[in-house]
Protein backbone atom coordinates (compact mmCIF):
# COMPACT_ATOMS: atom_id res chain seq x y z
CA UNK A 1 0.00 0.00 0.00
CA UNK A 2 1.44 3.47 -0.86
CA UNK A 3 0.49 7.00 -1.51
CA UNK A 4 -1.73 6.60 -3.88
CA UNK A 5 -3.22 3.59 -1.98
CA UNK A 6 -4.22 6.26 0.70
CA UNK A 7 -5.48 8.66 -2.01
CA UNK A 8 -7.78 6.25 -3.38
CA UNK A 9 -9.36 5.06 0.08
CA UNK A 10 -9.59 8.58 1.04
CA UNK A 11 -11.82 9.38 -2.44
CA UNK A 12 -14.01 6.45 -2.47
CA UNK A 13 -14.62 7.13 1.17
CA UNK A 14 -15.32 10.65 0.79
CA UNK A 15 -18.01 9.24 -2.14
CA UNK A 16 -19.59 7.36 0.61
CA UNK A 17 -20.08 10.17 2.43
CA UNK A 18 -20.59 13.23 0.38
CA UNK A 19 -22.23 11.90 -2.69
CA UNK A 20 -24.05 8.60 -2.17
CA UNK A 21 -27.42 8.78 -0.76
CA UNK A 22 -28.94 5.54 -0.39
CA UNK A 23 -31.27 4.20 1.78
CA UNK A 24 -30.15 0.41 2.82
CA UNK A 25 -32.86 -0.16 5.44
CA UNK A 26 -30.83 0.78 8.00
CA UNK A 27 -28.91 -2.74 8.19
CA UNK A 28 -25.62 -0.67 6.64
CA UNK A 29 -24.60 2.96 7.38
CA UNK A 30 -23.01 4.20 4.42
CA UNK A 31 -21.76 7.74 6.09
CA UNK A 32 -20.06 5.75 8.56
CA UNK A 33 -18.04 3.38 6.26
CA UNK A 34 -16.92 6.53 4.10
CA UNK A 35 -15.60 8.12 7.13
CA UNK A 36 -14.03 4.73 8.33
CA UNK A 37 -12.64 4.54 5.23
CA UNK A 38 -11.30 8.44 4.67
CA UNK A 39 -9.76 7.88 8.06
CA UNK A 40 -7.96 4.84 7.05
CA UNK A 41 -7.13 7.03 3.57
CA UNK A 42 -5.21 9.39 5.82
CA UNK A 43 -3.36 6.69 8.19
CA UNK A 44 -2.25 4.85 5.00
CA UNK A 45 -0.93 7.92 2.98
CA UNK A 46 0.66 9.44 6.50
CA UNK A 47 2.73 5.82 6.86
CA UNK A 48 3.84 6.01 2.99
CA UNK A 49 5.35 9.48 3.43
CA UNK A 50 6.72 8.69 6.83
CA UNK A 51 8.40 5.48 5.00
CA UNK A 52 9.57 7.42 1.54
CA UNK A 53 10.88 9.95 3.54
CA UNK A 54 12.86 7.63 6.08
CA UNK A 55 14.36 5.84 2.85
CA UNK A 56 16.01 8.85 1.20
CA UNK A 57 19.56 8.97 3.03
CA UNK A 58 22.72 9.15 1.58
CA UNK A 59 25.84 7.92 3.01
CA UNK A 60 28.97 8.92 2.43
CA UNK A 61 32.59 7.06 3.09
CA UNK A 62 35.92 8.59 2.83
CA UNK A 63 38.78 6.34 3.46
CA UNK A 64 42.21 8.18 2.44
CA UNK A 65 45.47 5.88 2.58
CA UNK A 66 49.35 5.91 1.12
CA UNK A 67 49.90 4.21 -2.12
CA UNK A 68 53.10 1.93 -1.20
CA UNK A 69 54.41 2.34 -4.52
CA UNK A 70 54.18 6.00 -5.21
CA UNK A 71 53.68 7.59 -1.44
CA UNK A 72 51.00 9.39 -2.81
CA UNK A 73 48.08 10.26 -0.75
CA UNK A 74 44.92 8.22 -2.11
CA UNK A 75 41.05 9.11 -1.38
CA UNK A 76 38.42 6.73 -1.83
CA UNK A 77 35.00 8.30 -1.68
CA UNK A 78 31.87 5.87 -1.19
CA UNK A 79 28.38 6.63 -1.67
CA UNK A 80 25.08 4.92 -0.71
CA UNK A 81 22.08 6.00 -1.77
CA UNK A 82 18.87 4.33 -0.33
CA UNK A 83 16.58 5.80 -2.68
CA UNK A 84 13.84 3.11 -3.22
CA UNK A 85 13.30 5.12 -7.01
CA UNK A 86 16.85 4.88 -8.51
Amino acid sequence: MGIGSGIALFVIGAILVFAINIDTGGYVDLDLIGYILMGAGVVVFLISLVLVMRSRRTETVDRTAVDPATGERVTRRSIRNNDPIA
